[in-house]
């Protein structure tokens, strides 16, 4: 499992860097998951882990992800004494959305995996901005798998600078321009997940017979 120790902990100088909303993300060639993984070990308990990986020798953060999930979700794909497979319950703060090979990729994993929930909040759009764009369709595809998609707002950069920073103490500032940005990256996410919205009415009336 992953230490909570502060030595594991992002220093602040790095969460900010890499978490800045901002326009024009210069010199942010790597991609940060910041991760909390859930399990309910009983009618009224839920066990937890949590913790923060990079890129690291060309392989996207994402899927190095899921190389760890075997330590991280024990038993994710066995089955307890009463036969039940445990159910998890993963959210990922990402400083960019995923690139559309891992989103597919991710969509797969998730459609043979149906007791592992995941929700993704995101910093940053990637490659977004062409209305063709295939990382635009990746992140449509990773709605249709169920997967909830959001922008970071102040309270999730606040919530993961309490959970993941060696803060020591320093609460967190917002910079200049991080409320602005994180609506109009809502507005911009929203837009691009409207067609699989469309699509999901139009399954609804043909089983209608409409």
């Amino acid at each position: 499992m992953i230490s909570k120790l502060d030595s594991v902990l992002m220093t602040q100088r790095k969460f900010i860097f890499n978490y800045k909303n901002v326009r024009w993300a210069r010199g942010r060639h790597e991609t940060y998951l910041c991760f909390v993984v859930k399990r309910r070990t009983g009618p009224n308990s839920l066990s937890f882990d949590f913790g923060h990986l990079r890129n690291r020798s060309g392989c996207h953060v994402e899927l190095l992800f899921l190389r760890h999930l075997g330590a991280l979700c024990p038993g994710l794909w066995g089955s307890s004494v009463d036969g039940a497979r445990m159910c998890y319950a993963v959210t990922w703060f990402c400083s960019w959305s995923p690139c559309s090979k891992c989103a597919q990729q991710l969509a797969h994993f998730l459609s043979q995996t149906p007791n592992l929930r995941l929700r993704i909040f995101v910093s940053r759009l990637y490659f977004c901005d062409e209305e063709d764009s295939v990382e635009r369709e990746g992140l449509r595809h990773l709605k249709r798998a169920g997967v909830q998609i959001s922008v970071m707002t102040y309270k999730d950069y606040f919530y993961c600078w309490q959970t993941f920073v060696a803060r020591r103490e320093r609460t967190f500032k917002a910079w200049d321009g991080l409320h602005q940005n994180s609506v109009r990256l809502v507005r911009k996410l929203n837009r691009i997940l409207q067609p699989c919205d469309t699509e999901d009415l139009r399954d609804g009336f043909a089983l209608l017979g409409l």
